[in-house]
């Protein structure tokens, strides 16, 4: 059996968003998701950025365009919310490019607005 990448960190971060959506449920906007996910994320001490600009390269030359992802965790973990009634495959491009852009090893892409449970995805880099 393989080792799941941050495990013990992914465990916190699933409690932080199962939380969240036992709280809210489905049918709120992406940006509510996010205010309730920064303030359980202090509530659990768990560092994270949101939405913080990342620079992005090419061929050793920094680019002017950026990405934002919604959160980076304990600068480690990845993760994009959404709050649509399904993930698309768009919606996984982009967090596939994230990680490709950035080295992480791992990122989460979250929908709270699927029901009647939250979708989680992984994605290893």
């Amino acid at each position: 059996m393989t080792d799941l990448v941050y495990e013990d960190l992914t465990y916190k971060i699933r409690g932080v968003l199962f939380e969240v959506y036992k709280e809210k449920g489905c049918g709120f906007l992406e940006g509510v998701y996010q205010e309730c996910l920064e303030i359980e994320f202090e509530l659990q001490n768990l560092e994270f950025k949101a939405q913080q600009p990342v620079k992005l390269s090419y061929k050793g030359r920094n680019l002017r365009q950026t990405f934002v992802p919604d959160f980076i965790i304990c600068d480690k973990v990845i993760m994009e919310i959404k709050a649509t009634k399904d993930i698309t495959a768009e919606y996984r491009a982009q967090v596939q490019n994230y990680l490709k852009a950035t080295g992480y090893k791992l990122a989460l892409l979250v929908n709270f607005g699927h029901y009647p449970q939250l979708q989680i995805e992984r994605f290893v880099n």
